[in-house]
């Protein structure tokens, strides 16, 4: 399918400015993504979630690992440190852009 400019309209944080980490976790196995608003991985690397999407692209997460941000799909991320119980919900931003 093709991909809007947006994945969904509303998203979790842990703060208004979704710059507290929300959870860490280990990635199940490498990924890929299909562009470069994604964030690649290799199996067993530390993932870090600064927010989640809901609606209709719920299976997305945005972190990163290293100095790379981007989406994933949260099905790939085993989360082993939650870091804020606290969940805000919030309208997205235009999505990431590749240049």
């Amino acid at each position: 399918p093709e991909l809007g400019r947006r994945f969904a309209e509303r998203k979790r944080c842990a703060d208004l400015e979704c710059s507290m980490l929300m959870c860490r976790g280990k990635a199940m196995r490498d990924f890929k993504g299909p562009d470069c608003r994604f964030v690649n991985f290799k199996k067993g690397e530390a993932v870090y979630v600064y927010y989640k999407l809901i609606g209709d692209s719920t299976e997305l997460w945005a972190g990163s690992v290293g100095s790379d941000f981007g989406y994933f799909p949260k099905d790939l991320l085993e989360v082993n440190h939650n870091y804020s119980n606290e969940e805000l919900e919030l309208p997205t931003d235009v999505s990431l852009t590749c240049s």
